[in-house]
């Protein structure tokens, strides 16, 4: 009993850890006027790949992008939807920790599809067409998650870093 409660509340303090650093991270890429908008790169993003080393990542990441959507004023539909992305991302990411090369595809793709639409219904911008923000939300999210996030991965794994 005494090890299941440990369990327990190792996962809630990871979970925590990571939702910090992803808020810290939304706010730094904000500070910078990348975290929103239809160009995104969100640092925090490449936190993604958390997901290879522990399920904690999974509330940890999308308590994180709640909070970030909250702080940064986001919209009734980017803090909804926005967090079911990452939620997505980090859930899938968490199925792919096997094939170590996909943990970042579940992220790329839940945001490519569901970005675009708070951004172009949410937000308002109907000036600028569907398929181009979804190329610039993917283009973000490949930096973001894919290149800085496989990075980390890497970083990682070469230190033996343990969950």
């Amino acid at each position: 009993m005494k090890r299941k409660n440990q369990q327990r509340v190792r996962f809630i303090t990871l979970a925590a850890i990571i939702a910090a650093l992803y808020v810290v991270l939304t706010l730094v890429s904000a500070a910078f006027g990348l975290s929103s908008g239809v160009i995104q790169v969100r640092i925090s993003e490449a936190l993604c790949v958390l997901a290879f080393f522990t399920p904690a990542s999974i509330p940890g990441l999308t308590i994180g992008c709640l909070v970030s959507n909250l702080i940064t004023g986001a919209n009734i539909l980017d803090v909804v939807f926005g967090t079911l992305a990452t939620f997505i991302g980090a859930y899938g990411g968490y199925l792919l920790r096997k094939r170590k090369w996909l943990v970042t595809l579940p992220t790329i793709l839940a945001n490519t599809l569901i970005i675009p639409l708070i951004i172009v219904y949410g937000f308002g911008v109907k000036d600028v067409a569907l398929p181009l923000v979804a190329l610039s939300v993917c283009v973000g999210e490949i930096i973001s998650a894919g290149v800085l996030g496989m990075g980390l991965l890497l970083l990682l794994q070469k230190r033996n870093f343990k969950l």
